[in-house]
């Protein structure tokens, strides 16, 4: 079964023109049943800041759009929601939806993007989140979240031996997310999704360079900076046996704290 990452170049705020451009890019794509589709961070508004944006979209249905892709295609779908929460705020989100189209996994991003002002206007998410498919333990993860490593080693102690980043990474640091995506991969032992957007919004421009790797960090994918359509099939096997040959993630100290 595939591995199927999806990167887009949202229209800014405009939940109906992205919908229609995510079915555009799948209409031209084979999906194969049981496949896992990984779409990026806020993919129905691009990186918004306004909680207004966040309730269009859900108004537009967002949630039911993937859902009903996951029904359509009889594949597990994990895509990045934004919504309003009852306290006002936002809720930056990967919401996961299984082939029969009942949700099966939500994730809410732990470290909100400090220097856009995100936890002012987004809840923050305190809860790590995990979920089967074809062998794997996959943990949503979301963008600047990628940055902060001891988040994903708590994901391998529920088990995790796969990683889905969804994110909107600009393209001045664009050297930051490859060099990141790969160090997650090699130091966890794990398989890596990472489901970046293309183009531009008003404040960021966006190179892509989506990435899916197997627990070796080696490239099974890679988009350039157009939005494309990523496929791989990876081995949950094949991870549990470089965990077992290499033992690293076994090995591991809490290193003792010292003072002079």
């Amino acid at each position: 079964m595939d591995i199927l990452c999806l990167q887009t170049g949202p229209a800014w705020e405009d939940p109906t023109a992205n919908l229609a451009r995510v079915l555009e890019l799948l209409n031209s794509s084979r999906i194969v049943p049981g496949s896992l589709l990984v779409l990026p961070e806020m993919f129905a508004t691009g990186f918004t800041m306004k909680v207004e944006a966040a309730a269009e979209a859900q108004a537009a249905g967002v949630e039911d759009f993937l859902r009903d892709l996951a029904r359509r295609y009889k594949i597990t779908v994990l895509g990045g929601v934004s919504r309003r929460l009852v306290s006002g705020k936002g809720a930056n989100e990967a919401v996961v939806f299984g082939p029969n189209g009942d949700e099966i996994c939500r994730y809410r991003k732990t470290h909100p993007f400090s220097p856009s002002g995100e936890a002012e206007v987004f809840e923050t998410g305190d809860t790590v989140s995990v979920f089967p498919w074809n062998g794997f333990t996959v943990a949503p993860l979301i963008c600047y979240d990628l940055r902060f490593p001891e988040l994903f080693r708590s994901a391998v102690d529920l088990g995790a031996d796969c990683f889905a980043v969804i994110a909107s990474w600009p393209a001045a640091r664009h050297e930051h997310w490859t060099t990141l995506l790969r160090a997650r991969a090699i130091e966890n032992q794990a398989a890596v999704i990472g489901a970046n957007r293309c183009g531009a919004d008003p404040k960021f421009a966006y190179r892509g360079g989506s990435l899916i790797l197997d627990a070796l960090g080696a490239t099974a994918a890679e988009a350039g900076d157009a939005p494309a359509v990523l496929r791989a099939t990876l081995s949950a096997a094949d991870v549990h046996a470089w965990r077992a040959a290499f033992p690293a993630l076994r090995d591991r100290r809490t290193a003792p704290l010292f003072r002079k």
